[in-house]
């Protein structure tokens, strides 16, 4: 039994790998493991002497903010135009369409253009230039602090400090022009609905004074009556812009869509109720131009407010993009990293001949075993016969 545990004993020994068995060749090539890796390190290192240095310049700056607008706290008085600027009111700041802009087609031809770069990089084509230049240039957004920053490399310093500070001159053009920020963005659509109300309002009065009226005309109660018509039509009339205006960007399904549905169909009853029980069938002419005036007039004034606001908030918002730090021109080279490619190259010089040293020791093992030299030999034939 002793002899059995014994054989098994040193037939586990001759299947195992002996580390010492492995230092052992290891050691024997001691001098090619330490002057190879120093060698081929060292070769690593005169190369990146040829390689052209890069600089690296950096700005960082804060992007517009959605913030709550001046807007906001009399927004809440008109009714069913509230919705219009309401729902943007509480939008998160749109930092990652200012890293796309940032990314634009349109901001790297600027670049290129501006700074020359399909001769800088040796290109004939445009489409790659900008391939070099988004090579080269990393905008990156501030997960905790919402900052965004721009890093150029360039092997002109100053050209990288230009360029990684001309991205911002170019965001802020392009803000300027796609009415991105919610206050922007309510301007421009005020604008529009002033205009064409302002219109409508010459319109009406111009047919109110053709019909005879004068002040003295309506009764008090005639007059109530005609006004609070004109609000409740006006706050319909803004009820369906508002819902149109959502229906750009949402599904009718969306909760917001559907609530504005809601809201509207309930001031069309409201408006239909009061239209059935007002006759104005043996009314005077004017009783109706008054209507029609007093409601393009009510509805001149909501847009009027709005617009108002909304230019308050632009100005407000309008130089938002508020710079951290400016690039300048990089005292220092950032690439190549010579210390670190000459290094890696030896540590990966050292592995491979460890890795060498090992397999020939191993195949020259091999070859000194009767149960593997025919192997080893047959191996050699077949090969030398291809």
């Amino acid at each position: 039994m002793a002899s059995e545990q014994t054989d098994i004993a040193s037939g586990d020994d001759d299947d195992g790998i002996d580390l010492l068995d492995l230092a052992l060749p290891l050691a024997e090539h001691w001098k090619l493991l330490v002057l190879g890796p120093v060698v081929a390190g060292m070769l690593a290192l005169g190369i990146t002497f040829m390689i052209p240095k890069t600089y690296t310049s950096r700005t960082v700056f804060l992007p517009p903010q959605q913030q709550q607008s001046a807007a906001a706290s009399a927004i809440a008085q008109l009714g069913a135009l509230s919705g219009l600027a309401g729902a943007a009111a509480g939008i998160k700041s749109p930092a990652d369409q200012y890293v796309a802009l940032l990314q634009s087609t349109t901001v790297a031809d600027r670049l290129i253009d501006e700074f020359k770069l399909m001769q800088v990089y040796d290109e004939e084509f445009r489409f790659k230039a900008r391939e070099e230049l988004a090579k080269n240039v990393r905008v990156s957004l501030g997960k905790k602090d919402g900052l965004i920053s721009i890093e150029v490399d360039d092997e002109d310093p100053q050209r990288a400090a230009d360029m990684a500070n001309r991205h911002v001159d170019e965001l802020r053009r392009l803000t300027s022009q796609l009415a991105l920020t919610e206050a922007q963005q309510r301007r421009v659509f005020f604008e529009a609905q002033l205009t064409q109300t302002r219109d409508r309002l010459t319109q009406a009065q111009q047919a109110l004074q053709a019909s005879g009226f004068s002040q003295g005309a309506l009764k008090a109660d005639a007059k109530a009556a005609a006004e609070g018509y004109a609000r409740l039509r006006a706050e319909a009339t803004a009820a369906e812009v508002r819902l149109q205006t959502l229906r750009r960007n949402l599904a009718d399904n969306t909760p917001e869509v559907q609530q504005a549905q809601s809201t509207l169909g309930a001031l069309r009853a409201q408006l239909g109720k009061l239209e059935e029980s007002t006759d104005l069938s043996g009314a005077p002419d004017y009783v109706s131009k008054f209507r029609e005036f007093k409601y393009q007039e009510t509805l001149f004034d909501l847009f009027a407010r709005q617009y108002e606001l909304a230019r308050l908030d632009e100005s407000r918002e309008g130089a938002l993009i508020q710079v951290v730090d400016v690039a300048k021109p990089a005292e220092w080279k950032s690439k190549p990293k010579r210390a670190l490619i000459a290094g890696a190259t030896a540590l990966m010089s050292l592995l491979t001949l460890c890795v060498f040293v090992i397999v020939r020791h191993a195949w020259h093992q091999a070859a000194t075993r009767p149960e593997t030299a025919s192997k080893i030999a047959g191996l050699r034939a077949a090969l030398g016969r291809r």
